[in-house]
């Protein structure tokens, strides 16, 4: 099926900037995605996610201190057609009346020079939790501040696609999570 989570989680999904003295807190909703890409039979196929909260705090003179936490809400999942959408809602893929949103939070944010951070923290996505490691890119602007994104999800790990989906040459495993957030600072 063509819904794999991205990210869910995540992907979710960003927490890390870099360069001057500004905390960034705002986020800009309407100027921020969370999308993902897959195969399925061969085929790729794109989607994301049309609500999201993210609450972060990040000065870009103390990275290290800076914290995210993503909420997704499943069921604004966009897998690329109505049948697909209603798909993710059951068991065997996102199971959303039991877990009807995925969330990353932070536990480290860490420098990598040149408005680069990686992010280290919880993806918890279907009532499973894994620790993943997510780059992000900051770029400071005048009137929004940008983290952009990528990671690879294994949704197998997530118990995202069971049953029948669970072979991995219908729907591959690697699901491609991006996400752009837009932030204002104070």
């Amino acid at each position: 099926m063509k819904l794999i989570l991205n990210t869910v989680a995540l992907f979710a999904v960003l927490a890390s900037p870099a360069a001057s003295a500004v905390e960034y807190r705002t986020v800009l909703p309407a100027q921020s995605t969370i999308g993902f890409n897959f195969s399925q039979m061969g085929v790729s196929i794109k989607g994301g996610f049309k609500r999201f909260v993210v609450q972060m705090v990040f000065d870009p003179a103390k990275p290290e201190v800076g914290r995210a936490q993503i909420d997704i809400d499943l069921a604004s999942i966009d897998a690329g057609s109505s049948e697909a959408d209603e798909e993710s809602a059951g068991r065997l893929w996102f199971n959303r009346s039991v877990y009807p949103r995925a969330q990353f939070v932070t536990r480290h944010v860490r420098s990598l020079g040149g408005n680069r951070y990686e992010m280290r923290g919880t993806l918890t996505l279907k009532g499973r939790s894994r620790e993943m490691v997510v780059p992000v890119t900051f770029t400071p602007g005048k009137a929004a501040a940008i983290f952009e994104g990528a990671f690879v999800l294994n949704r197998l790990d997530f118990g995202i696609g069971e049953g029948m989906w669970a072979d991995v040459a219908t729907v591959a495993n690697e699901v491609q999570v991006n996400f752009r957030i837009a932030v204002i600072g104070k």
